[in-house]
């Protein structure tokens, strides 16, 4: 770049020596030429495009911007904290009284650092930044996908905004969010090598080397790299779904990098045990899945149900009214990243990834940008007002307490410090991390590492205490002597109005209660 300036530069000063102007004409073209440069970059700043993604960030800010107090942030930062002190990943249970000594392996220890990071540096206001940062990462590089398949900036943004709103089921400070990304760039080489014949397959080894130490979401990756592989392993069309065969070069190609990506999975600091670890959240982990939301299947009578049903609907039609051609590639991956995301609601977000660059490429029909009308001073102020909106909506440090504190109990840490309690306590689920974040002296009785607790059987015990199917024979089995609940929950107020335990203290959304009479076990 800068050689080929100067070598303008220099045309610029011979032809301007040869028109007689000499030395100053000479300066003023390259002053001249400096300020075109200035105009084209002034002018693709601020186009309309540009100002299209700038609406995709202050929206994707909105959504996310109450979505800090994520449950198992904590205790992410706990392990990434014992590996900066100790220098070792935490391989066993230090945070329980229900569990202790148990082997455990830390799944996600490579993105559990960055976060700690974050935190060392600036406090809450750093996990906030770094989650913001992943999430415009993540939806800056599906907006380039729809753009790479679509060649049409509108329909990009509006297939973009529906990724979004899939996504808006897992926006929060997450591990997962480094798998999310991981899939963007595996999706971007692949439509890439299937669109030019090439790309840099070398990198998927590399690729999946880091997947691996993020997040388990990497064997969604594989299964992602062996559908588009075997996709071209046929030739033909049936209607509107073509495919067409890898050549021998393509297939040897993917061959080599799929096999390479698996040999890549075993670079890691716990071996074949985190290989294991998908397959062991589907097969053992049942009561988990079957108890928490986002693991539930997608409810049709919600607002994000509806929408699913209204994309696959159109998806359906599109394949039936339109002459829109299917690639069997993508037929897989749309099947696929659905059958995910309507199983499990939280995959809607990798349904949504995977849906964006088809649908950018079906919405043909929306008019095309033209840069001749672009009002580019229209586009600068509005894009000057969302800088000025997403300054402006920043939440500060006392914002992001007071969001923790209306969703963890802050308000009974100045008690548990200043009492010092003598006895197993039972908490609550989604504060078991916390607590143990703000008070390492204190043995939680279970938090959202539920692996590892439903593998001993004490998730199993914690959800018979919280749905009250036998309360007081869980309590009297981990002998419980203080139980730290919401206040709103039906444990508590059974608790309360029982002359076996008292109050000790009451919050606006924490109550604690001691036991007065042993119980029998």
């Amino acid at each position: 770049m800068l050689s080929s300036t100067l070598k303008e530069w220099t045309q610029n000063g011979q032809e301007t020596g040869r028109s007689g102007s000499g030395a100053k004409e000479a300066v003023c073209n390259r002053s001249r030429t400096l300020m075109d440069r200035l105009r084209v970059i002034l002018r693709v700043a601020f186009s309309f495009p540009v100002m299209l993604a700038a609406w995709n960030v202050l929206a994707l800010v909105l959504l996310a911007e109450r979505n800090l107090p994520e449950v198992d942030i904590w205790w992410h930062l706990r392990n990434a904290q014992y590996l900066f002190i100790h220098h070792q990943l935490p391989n066993f249970d230090t945070y329980s009284f229900t569990v202790a000594g148990q082997p455990r392996v830390d799944f996600e220890w490579l993105a559990e650092v960055p976060y700690y990071l974050a935190w060392r540096a600036f406090g809450l206001e750093g996990i906030e930044i770094l989650m913001l940062f992943l999430l415009e990462a993540i939806f800056l590089g599906v907006l380039l996908l729809c753009y790479q398949r679509s060649r049409h900036i509108k329909a990009s943004v509006l297939a973009c905004w529906l990724a979004m709103f899939l996504a808006t089921v897992s926006l929060g400070p997450r591990t997962i969010l480094f798998g999310y990304g991981c899939l963007v760039i595996l999706l971007a080489i692949l439509e890439r090598f299937r669109s030019k014949g090439r790309a840099p397959l070398w990198t998927l080894p590399l690729l999946f080397c880091l997947w691996i130490n993020t997040h388990g979401s990497w064997s969604l990756g594989i299964i992602v790299l062996g559908l588009f592989l075997a996709s071209g392993l046929v030739d033909g069309q049936w209607g509107n779904l073509k495919a067409s065969r890898w050549s021998p070069r393509q297939l040897r190609q993917l061959l080599v990098a799929f096999a390479a990506s698996c040999a890549a999975l075993f670079v890691n600091p716990s071996g074949y045990r985190l290989i294991a670890y998908p397959l062991d959240v589907a097969f053992r982990e049942h009561l988990l899945i079957n108890s928490i939301q986002e693991w539930a299947t997608v409810d049709f009578h919600g607002l994000r149900g509806k929408v699913v049903l209204v994309l696959l609907a159109g998806l359906f039609c599109s394949a039936l009214a339109t002459r829109y051609q299917w690639r069997l590639s993508d037929l897989f991956l749309v099947l696929f990243g659905f059958y995910c995301g309507l199983t499990y609601e939280r995959f809607l977000f990798l349904a949504g990834i995977i849906v964006a660059p088809i649908v950018a490429e079906m919405l043909y029909f929306v008019p095309p940008y033209r840069p001749e009308i672009d009002k580019r001073w229209l586009n600068a102020a509005i894009i000057i007002a969302i800088l000025a909106i997403l300054v402006y909506q920043f939440p500060g440090r006392a914002q992001l307490e007071k969001q923790v504190a209306e969703h963890y109990p802050a308000e009974v840490l100045p008690y548990l410090e200043s009492h010092e309690l003598s006895g197993n306590m039972l908490n609550f689920y989604d504060w078991g991390g916390y607590l143990g974040w703000k008070d390492p002296k204190l043995k939680v009785f279970v938090d959202s590492r539920a692996d590892i607790f439903e593998h001993a059987g004490v998730y199993g015990d914690y959800i018979r205490v919280h749905t009250l199917g036998d309360p007081v024979r869980v309590l009297d089995k981990y002998q419980i002597r203080y139980v730290l609940y919401p206040s709103q929950q039906p444990l508590t107020y059974v608790l309360k109005t029982n002359p076996d335990w008292k109050v000790l203290y009451t919050g606006q959304i924490t109550t604690l209660l001691e036991r007065v009479r042993p119980g029998q076990r």
